[in-house]
This record gives structure tokens, sequence and C-alpha cells, in this order.
């Protein structure tokens, strides 16, 4: 197996680069690179740039307005994004509903809905988890009863991420108690400024409000917002999970965050040497990339047989999901160490991109502001997307039989 890149494919890596020198703005590039805080703005600008060189959905196939392009190139593409600084394509709207609106809406909704999603008129959000339903998403409770052309929606979601910028939110709803309990659901799009629907923050360990508690008391939704058939939204959470999955390895990211370890490791240290010269913690830099190597062959093999197979992703994507948040996980901690004192204190206002530094952290005020925040941040990546334990048990179920 050749797992060098063809010229073809250098020349296109090449002329993503350009493109990202080109037109990525440096203030998104810095706010990405330093850590700083995001904000709804950067996103959609970043998407709207994407769309008018017509990359604004690199994984998408062509009748639907994407590039077309195949799995290396969309590799290429997301590891020089990454590289650079270009802030994330949110998820939720161009790999998790847009799928399925692909594989099992009418024509009318994927026409009335696809094209704000790739042009970055609409932000989407997820309504998946409740209390009580989470890894066990099949009992959820939120119910939604049909009256004439219209659902009566009740109920509430959790762990919403970004619901506050939202115009749009895909939810799994009730619609039927009879049978099994997987059998009673139904996916249906709804509009955030519906009366009714309710966003309350969650404020996070670091004190940010990204995820949010969605209340849901007598919305009407029209029934032309459902997707597919009335209690099969079953089928179709599982189709979105197995694209979530596969998003939520990060190759690129991971890649740019162990380029961020090996700098802080190279620093001078007030009363020895760098710590890239423990032989032990340099062994554990090598694993780690070692690691990131793997999952990138893993991440090419399945989103090239999903494109081959023009499906779901298989359940090798449980894979990606368990190794790409333990890996990112791993990296945060290495860099905690690496950093060592500097790291203990969580510096609020160094997520503000005008913040200045603190002199008294000297050389490492850049890293070490940000870096105990996101440490906790990505403490939930092995349990958002399905719990790694739930994959785990995918794998042993249903590739190796067990």
């Amino acid at each position: 197996m050749d797992l060098n890149f063809t010229a073809e494919e250098q020349a296109f890596r090449e002329t993503v680069r350009d493109f990202l020198r080109a037109k990525l703005p440096s203030e998104l590039s810095r706010k990405v690179l330093g850590g700083k805080r995001m904000k709804k703005d950067d996103y959609v600008l970043w998407q709207k740039i994407l769309h008018e060189q017509g990359w604004g959905a690199v994984s998408w196939p062509e009748e639907f307005g994407g590039t077309g392009w195949n799995a290396v190139q969309q590799h290429i593409f997301d590891e020089e994004c990454a590289d650079a600084g270009a802030p994330m394509q949110l998820p939720f709207g161009l790999k998790m509903v847009a799928p399925v609106i692909m594989k099992f809406a009418n024509p009318a909704q994927q026409q009335r809905f696809l094209p704000r999603i790739i042009d970055g008129s609409d932000w989407w959000c997820q309504g998946y988890s409740e209390p009580g339903s989470g890894s066990d998403l099949a009992s959820l409770k939120t119910r939604a009863v049909r009256e004439g052309d219209h659902y009566i929606i009740n109920g509430q979601k959790t762990w919403n991420t970004l619901g506050q910028y939202a115009d749009w939110i895909f939810c799994l709803v009730r619609t039927s108690t009879e049978g099994r309990q997987q059998a009673g659901i139904s996916f249906l799009l709804i509009d955030m400024k519906s009366p009714g629907v309710t966003v309350r923050p969650i404020i996070m360990l670091d004190g940010e409000h990204e995820i949010n508690e969605v209340w849901f008391e007598d919305v009407k939704v029209p029934v032309e917002n459902l997707i597919g058939e009335e209690n099969k939204g079953w089928t179709y959470a599982k189709f979105l999970l197995g694209h979530e999955r596969t998003g939520i390895a990060g190759v690129g990211r991971s890649k740019r965050e162990l380029k961020k370890l090996k700098a802080i490791a190279k620093k001078e240290v007030a009363n020895g040497k760098p710590l890239i010269e423990d032989q032990r913690f340099r062994d554990r830099i090598a694993q780690l990339e070692l690691e990131i190597m793997a999952l990138e062959i893993t991440n090419l093999r399945v989103i090239s047989a999903e494109g081959k197979e023009k499906g779901a992703p298989r359940p090798e994507a449980s894979i990606l999901k368990i190794k790409g948040s333990e890996i990112q996980q791993l990296l945060t901690e290495l860099q905690m160490q690496a950093l060592g004192h500097y790291a203990l204190p969580y510096i609020e206002d160094g997520l503000n991109d005008a913040w200045q530094g603190d002199p008294l952290m000297d050389a490492y005020a850049d890293y070490a502001a940000p870096l105990s925040g996101h440490y906790f941040n990505v403490r939930k990546t092995t349990i958002y997307g399905g719990s790694n334990e739930i994959q785990k048990n995918i794998i042993s179920q249903m590739i190796l039989g067990l």
C-alpha cells in the first residue's frame, strides 16, 4: 500500500494553500490559532467565503451544490484549513442534518433547506438528548401530537450546542407510544423562532455559554417539516449519528494541536532543560503522533467507503469516534503537563481577541490563557455523539459479531 500522496493530490494541496493565503482573514486565523473566543459572525463569515469559492460543502455531491471531491481531497482540505487556523465549519447543518435531507427528504424540502445551509444563511442545532435520555436515546419523551396540518410539540431537549444562535433545530420527537420505543420516533425540522420555543443557557466549567436546554411548549410545526415517514425517525437518526461520529475524529485539528504541543515542549524553562529533552515525555509525544497517523488512515478508509456506497457511514465510524475523542483529550493533558504551573490558572479574559497577555506569565501567556478551559471543555468529547462505551458495544456487535 502506497500511503504517499500523488502528484495530483499534492497539486491540489497547493491550490488549497493558495486559497487560504488569499482569502482566510488574518483576524479569524489569529483567533483560532490563539484559542480565542469565536463569535457567530466569525463562523458565518468563513462559510460565506467558502461558498463564494464553490467550496461551501466539500463532502456534498455536486447535484446539491457540493464540490464532489473524493475522500483524499476532502481530507487535504480539512487538514490545510486546520493548519492555517480557519474556523471549523459547524457540522450541524453541513454534516449532520444535510445528509439526512439529501437521503430521506422530498425534493421540495431539499430545495428549501439545502441552499440556505451551504451559503450560511441558516444556522442549525440538534435536538436529540433529553434529561434521562442520552445514550438511551430511544427513551425520549418530547411529544408531537398531530392536529390537522400541524404537530403540537411539548417537551425538553438538553446539551444543545450553540442553540442560542440557531435559526432551525432538527429534532427527534415521539409520535407514537405503541410497540418498541424506537418505532414511535419521528424526525422534525423546527423553526427556532416559533412561539413556545425557549432556549435556556447551561454555563460550563470554563464559564462559557456553549450549551443549552431547549423547551417546547405547545409549539406548532407544519406537517411539511416532517422528514420521511412518521415513526421512522429512528432510522434517520442512526444515519445522522454515523456522519456525526465520522466528523468527531478531527484529524486536522489534532495534527495542529500536536504542533502546538511540540512548540510548548521545546520552550526553555526557568530551572532546567526544555521538556522535549525528557525522554519519557518525548516518548509520549511520539506515541501520540503514531496514534494520530493511524487515525488519519482509518478516517480516509471510512470516508472513502462512504463515498463509494453513498450511504450511511459503516460501523467503523465508531472507531473514529473513540480514538478521535481520546486523542483530543490526551493532547490537552500533555499540553497542560508541558506548561506545568503556568497551565493552572484559567484566564477568561485571555479568550478575548484584544487581550494583551500577562507579563507575569512571560512567553507562555498565549498558550496558557485558554488552555485549562479547553482542557475541561474536551472532557465531553468521549460522551457526545454517543458515549465511547456505546461505541464499543457497536463495534463488538456490528464488526466483531459478539
